[in-house]
């Protein structure tokens, strides 16, 4: 959904994470209690985001595994009072919208330990996609209901990386304020990035709706086979947002799985020809030294 028109739909769409809680419109006969629909208030004081970056068939994608642990501050028909301004929840049940990067395929979504069915959000409404500084992105949406207090969401997905100046960049959005309220002032995102690739040129970095780029302290910590980035970004009420994740790196040519297969060979069979032949010089010339010794002694006797 375009960065524009979220002020404008703010008492309709809620977002989790990248999760945005849809108000379904109802009519409220609160003209008396002079209250306003409001979608549910939810908070989320943390998310857990998994990436592992790996090559398939030559091209880089990425594979995500995102945990939201959520609570429902106020549910439906619930009233609360925000900023001298009183709302009723209408929502019931609660349809969430998750935006996607282009080529995205293998998409999975489970509340808790249940399998959740989706659509394509974007092909129902085309005028609804979501704004990014790498593109306008498609939307999935899927239903709850009824409403627990407490649930965790967890979101698997994968996309192609896009390669743009040079350089692949993916990016992560961090739509957090709909989860920062009086009653929920700080959430946490936890990274983790694991780079099955050679790569040089790292760079992490929120991105702002002006496209203003600060870097986020990160850790790496190296394995035979693979380097895992890890980082945190703290979101705050009433404090201005980070914004978006956009990461950027270059990759170097590592071999294939079908070069490193002839490596597999290749390497044992050299290692034994070069034994054989060591053990065939030592053999041809300890021969020579003892046919002199022998020739020696005939000629020279002492």
């Amino acid at each position: 959904m375009a960065v524009n028109n979220k002020l404008l739909l703010a008492l309709i769409i809620i977002s989790v994470l990248l999760f945005s809680a849809v108000a379904g419109v109802q009519r409220v006969n609160s003209e008396a209690a002079n209250l306003l629909p409001s979608s549910p208030l939810i908070a989320m004081p943390e998310e857990y985001i998994n990436y592992t970056i790996t090559s398939i068939n030559g091209s880089l994608w990425a594979k995500i595994d995102g945990t939201y642990p959520l609570q429902i501050l106020f549910g439906p028909e619930q009233v609360y009072t925000w900023d001298s301004t009183s709302y009723q929840v209408v929502s019931d049940p609660l349809t969430l919208v998750y935006p996607t990067p282009p080529g995205t395929t293998n998409i999975t979504v489970r509340m808790d330990e249940t399998e959740l069915s989706w659509d394509n959000y974007t092909e129902i409404y085309p005028g609804f996609l979501h704004h990014t500084a790498i593109g306008d992105w498609p939307m999935i949406n899927c239903t709850i209901y009824p409403i627990p207090e407490y649930f965790t969401l967890k979101i698997h997905y994968e996309h192609p990386i896009m390669l743009i100046n040079g350089s692949y960049t993916f990016l992560y959005d961090l739509n957090i304020r709909p989860y920062l309220s009086p009653w929920s002032i700080k959430s946490t995102a936890c990274f983790n990035i694991r780079m099955e690739t050679n790569y040089t040129n790292l760079h992490v970095n929120t991105i702002g709706s002006d496209e203003t780029l600060n870097p986020v302290n990160y850790t790496i910590t190296r394995e035979k086979t693979a380097e895992t980035i890890t980082f945190q970004t703290v979101s705050e009420y009433s404090k201005p947002l980070l914004g978006d994740i956009l990461i950027t790196f270059t990759a170097s040519k590592a071999p294939d799985a079908l070069e490193f297969s002839y490596l597999l060979i290749i390497l044992p069979i050299a290692v034994v020809a070069t034994l054989i032949a060591q053990i065939a010089y030592r053999r041809k010339h300890a021969g020579k030294r003892g046919s002199s010794n022998n020739l020696s002694e005939q000629v020279c006797p002492s």
